[in-house]
């Protein structure tokens, strides 16, 4: 039991502790609810195992097929048959291939699917509860394919719906997996969709060959008609103007080739001359340096000439400055140089001499190469026009031969390619019979039902924290009423109660059992009271509560009980005029009380009486009445109260609750302090929140009793609530 005295006493929680995470409040949630969300878990549980043992297990086989993208063709092919290029998009086209129903028709004839039960039009022995739970009536007959038996086509799509192709990281593999209620099964149809996709692969190269043989067979004819075309041509150009088909014609084309290039390099010899004589030419007419003609500067002994003439004239420039022009040395100098001078513009001659000469020789070369492709060509005696004409049939005829030897090469090549085969997918690695089932993932389902159990029954155990309507911490007290917790009282069992095998009343328990834990509580509950106003102690105390049944009569009794052990003069007023409890738990029902003594009946002597079982004085409820509101805001209520204040230590009153009548309001009016009582964990929010406003001002109210606390449940709210009765506090009590 936790005891709040008064707010300046008790510690202020900083602001950051409301708005931030509390572990510790997490851990204390988990604490109170863990059995809720572990029933929860362990009914998804229950509901994954019954799934898992409803459900059909299902087998999963791979199998691996390699898209070669190496090229690998028939010796001699050729661009007819292009290869297969292997990116994104194509790996992708393959893998549409593979799910085509073309495909799947194929498998599903070949391994008759449609006599299976799994795969054809007789259902499989079992299915999924829950697609059985939402399947209504007998699924819808298979529609009939033109060409394709119905049965075929059912299975196909059976067969499509089990088949899974996936690409194995980055390479050229493509993974076909098939799933099936029997591993063999599974194993069987997934090695045959991997062969009937090689196979299809082979098929669609060899009817491409095929259509590549028959478009080059009509291509040849074609072409062979053309050349018969052309070669008739140039037989008629001859034949018209007289020219006679020489041996020589037979030349190979590599030979007229050769006449052809020599005739090319003969003329290009002979441009290169000319130019070079016109150079000469037009040197010697402008008699320019000879130093700045091509030919010289390439001339051995006119640089041997140059370095001997560049000699003479430094030695020339050197005697000039030291003798005059008729020395002899000097003169003898000027007579080399000009013996120099001479040799050079005789080797100038001779050069231009030679290249005049080699230009002569290349006029004739050009003229003998020329006239040695007439002659071969049998174009010897026709005018410039008519060879022109016929070097161009011959031109045609031999473009036409070429092409036509070309083709026929090719329509060979494919022909022999259609019967070569060329392995661009191929399987590396066939579906074995799997061990274990695939589906369903044992471990899957119960993690994701655990999962799911754990989300539901949190926000379950959230939800039951919010339909909590009560008080279950001094904390929330605090926070929602703004006033102190007194005392928090046990909840007292039957076998507590018992005094040597006797049965004592909740409310003599402070005069029988002094150091009991029950006992601690009323004297905390005092100390509570008296701290509320430390320099004018309250006398005269109004117990009450908000509902029925929460205690505050044996509350209000026990505190006298614990008062008057203490030495004090002490006296119970019984003012729940309605319901009398506390005159009925005294043995005082039915006798003179407060009525008669407020409507002068009686007197004080005659109504106030002394209770040897409880050790206290008693002013009992007394007789019956119509208007308790009036007869207890009365002013001889008020001077009652004033007397008892002189005459007694201690007044206890005990009044209705504030919920159904306003009974307690009018008597809060005349007293030093009001203790409202709250049933722990049970009375509404909302309702002791409005009876705290109906009384007269949080000034009268000393502060809240918990009561009716079960300790075990009590202790796990948190880190403010510590109730008397745990392990730390037994060693200090006597039961």
């Amino acid at each position: 039991m936790l005891q709040r005295m008064s707010s300046i006493a008790r510690p202020e929680a900083p602001e950051a502790e409301h708005l931030s995470f509390d572990l510790r409040e997490a851990l204390y949630f988990a604490w109170r609810r863990w059995r809720f969300v572990a029933a929860v878990v362990g009914l998804a549980l229950l509901i994954g195992g019954v799934y898992l043992m409803r459900e059909i297990p299902r087998y999963t086989a791979t199998a691996q097929v390699l898209l070669d993208p190496r090229k690998e063709n028939a010796p001699g092919a050729n661009a007819i048959m292009s290869d297969f290029s292997f990116d994104l998009a194509a790996i992708a086209s393959q893998m549409e291939i593979i799910r085509s129903s073309v495909l799947m028709q194929r498998v599903a004839d070949k391994e008759r699917l449609y006599n299976d039960p799994e795969f054809g039009s007789v259902r499989a022995p079992a299915r999924s509860w829950f697609s059985a739970l939402f399947a209504r009536g007998d699924p819808p007959p298979a529609p009939t394919v033109e060409g394709t038996p119905a049965q075929v086509f059912s299975a196909a799509n059976t067969l499509k719906g089990a088949v899974n192709v996936g690409r194995t990281g980055q390479a050229y593999v493509l993974s076909i997996s098939v799933t099936s209620i029997d591993p063999k099964r599974a194993a069987r149809l997934a090695n045959a969709v991997a062969d009937a996709f090689v196979v299809d692969k082979l098929d669609a190269r060899f009817e491409a060959a095929k259509r590549a043989s028959g478009w080059l067979s009509d291509r040849i004819d074609e072409l062979r008609r053309q050349l018969r075309q052309s070669e008739e041509a140039v037989a008629t150009f001859r034949a018209e103007h007289g020219l006679v088909q020489t041996p020589t014609v037979a030349l190979t084309e590599q030979q007229m080739s050769e006449l052809n290039t020599r005739l090319v390099g003969a003329r290009s010899e002979a441009a290169e001359k000319k130019t070079r004589v016109d150079i000469a030419a037009e040197f010697e007419k402008k008699g320019g340096d000879a130093l700045k003609f091509p030919d010289l500067i390439s001339s051995p002994l006119i640089g041997t000439l140059r370095g001997q003439l560049a000699d003479l004239s430094r030695r020339e420039a050197e005697l000039s400055q030291r003798y005059n022009a008729s020395h002899p040395e000097l003169v003898n100098l000027r007579a080399q140089k000009s013996d120099v001078e001479r040799a050079f513009a005789a080797e100038a001659k001779r050069v231009i001499a030679t290249i005049r000469s080699e230009y002569e020789l290349a006029q004739s070369r050009e003229a003998a190469v020329e006239k040695t492709l007439q002659e071969v060509t049998g174009q010897t005696g026709l005018d410039p026009t008519n060879a022109i004409e016929l070097r161009e049939l011959e031109r045609t005829a031999a473009v036409n031969r070429t092409l036509f030897e070309d083709f026929l090469q090719k329509a060979k090549v494919t022909q022999e390619e259609s019967t070569f085969e060329v392995r661009d997918a191929r399987v590396i690695t066939p579906a074995l019979p799997p061990g274990a089932p695939t589906y369903p993932n044992k471990s899957k389902v119960l993690m994701v039902a655990a999962m799911i159990g754990l989300m539901l029954g949190v926000a379950g155990a959230f939800a039951m924290e919010k339909l909590n309507a009560g008080f279950t911490t001094p904390r929330q007290i605090e926070t929602a009423l703004e006033l102190p917790l007194l005392a928090s009282v046990s909840h007292m069992r039957e076998e507590d109660l018992q005094l040597d095998g006797k049965a004592v009343p909740l409310t003599l328990f402070p005069k029988f059992k002094p150091l009991s834990r029950y006992s601690e509580s009323m004297r905390a509950l005092r100390s509570g009271i008296q701290m509320t106003d430390v320099d004018d102690p309250p006398k005269v105390i109004q117990v009450t509560s908000t509902l029925p049944d929460e205690g505050k009569t044996t509350l209000a009794l026990s505190l006298a009980a614990s008062a008057a052990t203490s030495g004090l003069s002490v006296l119970l007023v019984d003012a729940d005029l309605r319901h009398p409890s506390a005159s009925r738990e005294a043995g005082a029902k039915n006798t003179l009380g407060l009525v008669d003594l407020l409507l002068g009946k009686v007197d004080l002597k005659e109504a106030v009486r002394f209770s040897e079982r409880n050790g206290f004085w008693i002013l009992p409820a007394g007789s019956k009445t119509q208007n308790p509101p009036d007869l207890l805001g009365s002013e001889r209520m008020k001077a009652l109260i004033e007397g008892f204040r002189k005459s007694f230590d201690y007044v206890v009153i005990d009044t209705a609750p504030l919920g159904p009548v306003v009974d307690p309001i009018v008597v809060s009016q005349r007293v030093d302090k009001v203790v409202l009582v709250v049933r722990w964990a049970a009375t509404a929010r909302e309702m002791v929140h409005r009876s705290v406003q109906q009384l007269s001002g949080h000034k009268t109210i000393a502060g809240i009793v918990f009561n009716f606390v079960r300790e075990s449940q009590a202790q796990k709210y948190g880190k403010y609530a510590y109730y008397y009765g745990g392990r730390y506090y037994k060693n200090y009590y006597t039961e």
